[in-house]
């Protein structure tokens, strides 16, 4: 896995080949520490950062390129 620092300064683990497919560029899964045990978020691979929301169905979105990944759960009714 590689690393990426927080805004904090904390060390984060980027797991590359957990990747979500996002409008611009994968969304890869961040995890705090190397064991994989606790996920910390998502890394934008358009803009190499870190600093993204998901909202309750799913969608991601980089706060710092737009880059969106569209929802897991969605139907006409969210609209």
């Amino acid at each position: 896995m590689n690393t990426t620092t927080t805004g904090d300064g904390r060390t984060v683990y980027v797991a590359r080949e957990e990747a979500e497919r996002g409008s611009k560029g994968a969304f890869f899964v961040v995890y705090g520490g190397e064991d994989r045990e606790n996920r910390y978020g998502y890394f934008c691979d358009n803009c190499e950062r870190i600093d993204n929301a998901m909202d309750s169905m799913g969608r991601i979105e980089c706060n710092v390129c737009g880059n969106i990944r569209k929802p897991t759960e969605w139907d006409a009714a969210h609209e």
